[in-house]
């Protein structure tokens, strides 16, 4: 959990911006080495554990499980009731645990080895190590011997005893008002025709995550177990649909105070001249579900499960307890899918203060790497399977295959889900799934209007107060002005030595940064891409991120001064056509260069099936028997001519058309050279044919809005780099 606030002093308001953004900024390094010291090639599981080629498929004759009754020899044995509240029985002193018991609750906590013996909590019943030993879980025999894992043994006892709801929380959360059933459904009508509630829109079916901050008011906030690059997505939704309420079987609530952010978060946007955390989400905004094929985190302090979704309370038993909930999370929400149900998001429910000890990065190593590995595989995840307990087991058993839990996991989950049937709980009954069905077409009537509200927040670091000094006024003021760009960085060095160097650079600027290059890496979030067509890869970037302003192409030998570019005009398109070395005429006629020939000729062939208009821009400004060539080594095109340029490379279709040539026909087609960005890179330093000897000190300056060629191959290179446009960008420095 996020480190404990320390006493602020008075500072004037710049000094403390100050102080947050290096706060910010010294992370950084810290971070590329996490993300470079040994993530697994498993996606969430312990670095030494490897997933078996071949692994005995578990049989259960669920018929045969004998039952498992509650006895008045085991512990607590009066203890019943249809509600409850199950947390962790953590050291945390009693001032920290603010969570008291709630009228016709019952509470339940569960002890581990760091459980002080003289452990006690208002209003709730302790079940020690001894008592989950003699209840007879065939599961408690995989469980950790500390951490939120134990909880299994509770919710188990809980389901044994009559349970209808459970709801899993944290004793340092408060709960608003101490009324868990007016912040959420506690009781559910499953039949149709009744409420319906919000939900997010299927529309986009490439849109698999989704950050629900957005929705209650906190953008620029992320919960724990959103994929890294997600976190850039800002915008508010365009419209919502509608569902039936009553399939709400897991239900996550917002937390103000201190969110379930992750360590990247917390401490990239915290220092210690700032007071504690303190967000407020919108408490007026409505719950919003989730529809088949999008997820959200999940975590395991404010989350309620209803009867239907009891299987899904089991965490994983060979992670780090701070990836536990979130693989959970997302494995439920895909078995929730198998039965017709859905989560939904609600709004503030808890309170919790920024007053606990933090937890280190490297415990959340392998989630922020791969954690998108693993929701493409839920996604595309299908069994065949005829009953609820058997898909879970089908599930269970292909992600020990892929790596994402050990095999000890794979265990667990037979074990629990036979421990369920023993106490008598019922599997509930397969539904077909939505997502392999067309979908509806969303009519007008059916879009939906919500304009979350944005409430106070932080940003880069930078806490939204006070004067600022000329060093943080630049930052922020480039931010502003790229912040909503998407970066598309092609590398023709080794990924697994450069990618997070300029994602490391260049994130801290733009709003995405997407790296492409001709060797993949899904554990680095690399793209393959050839570097010779790399244009016809750019349409889906521009899919993925449709609310971006629009997208700056850039190949790793080519250094954006960003800080030079201020007062580009972001509507228009930019390419290097004022760049003599760049930028060429190609006579066709009497050239007897083969390569050149044939490239015209698939020009040629290529602007004449483009719609007319495309073609007359095109020999306006070349002819018929010229051809342009442009290095093409960074370009920007504006969201307004994104779908001319993927229009017009479906029309280029197989054609071999060369990133040199292709590249300028399509801003020539697009629109005049008259109307390009006249401000934007004419100032480059651009030299294609330099001794092999060259130094980065002769070559660079910042002056430029850009600099070619520049080779950085390895961690070395790239400090060289930082120091050299450090003159440019002074904090960069607090990178080295």
């Amino acid at each position: 959990m996020p480190p404990r606030a320390l006493p602020t002093t008075s500072t004037p308001a710049s000094r403390r911006v100050v102080y947050v953004i290096l706060a910010a900024l010294a992370t950084a390094p810290f971070l590329l080495l996490l993300l470079y010291s040994g993530a697994s090639r498993s996606a969430l599981c312990p670095t030494s554990y490897r997933a078996p080629r071949r692994l005995p498929y578990p049989s259960v004759l669920w018929s045969k499980v004998p039952p498992l009754p509650a006895l008045s020899t085991s512990p607590h044995p009066d203890l019943r009731g249809s509600r409850w509240i199950v947390f962790t029985a953590s050291p945390h002193a009693p001032r920290h645990r603010p969570l008291r018991a709630v009228p016709g609750w019952q509470v339940l906590a569960v002890a581990d080895e760091a459980t002080p013996a003289d452990w006690s909590h208002p209003g709730a019943v302790l079940l020690t190590l001894t008592d989950q030993g003699r209840l007879g879980f065939s599961s408690v025999a995989f469980l950790p011997a500390r951490g939120p894992a134990r909880k299994a043994a509770a919710y188990l006892f809980a389901v044994q005893r009559g349970a209808r709801v459970i709801y899993d929380a944290d004793a340092r959360n408060a709960v608003l008002g101490g009324n868990l059933t007016r912040h959420f459904d506690v009781d559910l009508d499953q039949r149709h025709g009744g409420a319906v509630l919000l939900q997010y829109s299927h529309a986009n079916p490439n849109r698999t995550i989704v950050n629900p901050f957005v929705h209650f008011g906190q953008p620029s906030i992320w919960p724990r177990g959103l994929p890294l690059e997600k976190a850039g997505e800002l915008d508010a939704e365009e419209f919502y649909t509608e569902i039936f309420s009553g399939g709400q079987f897991m239900q996550q609530g917002m937390c103000n105070g201190l969110p379930d952010v992750d360590s990247v978060f917390y401490f990239t946007r915290k220092s210690l001249e700032m007071e504690a955390f303190d967000f407020q989400f919108d408490a007026d905004a409505p719950k919003v579900a989730l529809p088949q094929g999008m997820m959200t985190p999940v975590n395991s302090v404010n989350t309620l499960f209803h009867s239907p979704a009891f299987w899904g309370l089991a965490l994983p038993v060979s992670v780090s307890p701070m990836a536990s909930d979130v693989i959970r999370g997302y494995w439920a929400q895909r078995i929730l899918w198998e039965i017709g149900g859905y989560l939904v998001v609600y709004p503030p429910t808890v309170h919790r203060i920024d007053n606990v000890r933090g937890h280190p990065f490297d415990e959340e190593k392998d989630l922020h790497v791969n954690v998108g590995k693993l929701i493409k595989f839920l996604m595309e995840w299908r069994s065949s399977k005829l009953t609820l307990f058997e898909r879970i087991l089908d599930l269970s058993y292909a992600m020990t295959e892929e790596g994402f839990w050990s095999e000890k996991d794979l265990h667990f989950m037979t074990a629990w889900l036979q421990d369920l049937v023993a106490i008598g709980y019922r599997q509930p009954r397969l539904m077909s799934l939505e997502i392999d069905r067309p979908r509806a077409t969303i009519g007008h009537g059916d879009k939906k209007g919500f304009g979350p509200k944005k409430l106070p927040s932080v940003h880069l670091g930078v806490e939204e107060i006070g004067e600022v000094s000329t060093d943080i006024g630049n930052l922020i003021k480039w931010r502003k002005h790229f912040g909503d760009i998407v970066l598309i960085v092609h590398c023709t060095e080794l990924v697994d030595r450069t990618a997070l160097e300029w994602r490391l650079l260049y994130g801290r600027i733009f709003r995405a940064v997407v790296v492409l290059s001709e060797q993949s890496n899904s554990d680095l979030a690399v793209e393959f891409s050839n570097l010779t067509q790399a244009y016809k890869y750019l349409p889906k970037v521009f899919d993925r991120f449709g609310g971006a302003q629009g997208f700056l192409f850039l190949q790793d030998r080519m250094v954006f001064n960003y800080w030079n570019l201020l007062n580009a005009d972001k509507a228009k398109l930019w390419i290097t056509n004022q760049v003599k070395e760049s930028w060429s005429d190609v006579p066709l006629h009497g050239n007897n260069i083969e390569w050149f020939v044939n490239q015209g000729d698939m020009i040629k062939k290529a602007v004449s099936n483009f719609p007319s208009q495309y073609q007359d821009n095109y020999r306006r400004s070349v002819g018929e028997n010229n051809l342009i060539r442009c290095s093409s080594e960074i370009f920007y095109v504006p969201q307004r001519y994104t779908r001319d340029f993927s229009d017009l490379v479906k029309v280029i279709g197989s054609l071999d058309i060369h990133h040199s040539f292709a590249v300028p026909m399509l801003f020539l087609a697009i629109d005049s050279p008259s109307n390009f960005e006249s401000k934007a890179l004419t100032k480059l330093v651009y030299r294609a044919d330099l001794p092999s000897d060259t130094t980065l000190s002769t070559i660079y300056t910042t002056e430029a809005h850009a600099v070619y060629p520049v080779k950085v191959q390895n961690e070395m290179d790239f400090v060289k780099l930082i120091r050299a446009m450090a003159l440019g960008d002074p904090f960069l420095m607090e990178l080295v």
